[in-house]
């Protein structure tokens, strides 16, 4: 793996049952009503009656003083259990969510699978990758702390 590449992978626990979590997770044009590091979702294609092929523009703040904009199209949906999605743009990857209920709380798993391509983060990656993972872990804590308000 590159130094400009990252596999991070993020766990949560929500007292809410799958099918809620299902439902916020599986609207990302609503991200930004409740993850605060979502500042906008625009639905640039329609997909098919479960959502794949489509590709939203995304734009995220983090919680260095950068903004990342890159296009996800999703590639699979298995209701209400994955999500997967196709990254181009600022980040080039894959990202996953994965959803198992356990009666009242559902365990959420986020594996994000990414290249940085922004010239000044590939050139700087070696020396920055402790701290894009911990902004990650940010921006993941932001949107655990907002789903559970939602979902409250």
């Amino acid at each position: 793996m590159s130094s400009a590449s990252f596999h991070l992978v993020t766990e949560w626990t929500i007292d809410a049952p799958l099918e809620d979590v299902w439902r916020e997770l599986s609207a990302p044009e609503r991200w930004p009503e409740w993850w605060p590091s979502v500042k906008q979702v625009t639905l640039l294609q329609q997909g098919d009656e479960r959502g794949v092929g489509a590709i939203r523009r995304m734009r995220w703040s983090t919680a260095l003083p950068y903004e990342l904009v890159f296009d996800m199209e999703t590639v699979k949906v298995e209701p209400p259990f994955l999500i997967e999605g196709r990254a181009l743009g600022e980040l080039d990857g894959i990202g996953r969510w994965t959803l198992q209920g356990d009666g009242a709380s559902c365990r959420v798993r986020y594996d994000w699978i990414v290249e940085v391509t922004k010239p000044w983060m590939v050139r700087l990656s070696f020396i920055l990758r402790p701290v894009f993972r911990w902004n990650h872990g940010v921006v993941m804590e932001r949107g655990r702390r907002g789903l559970l308000q939602r979902l409250a």
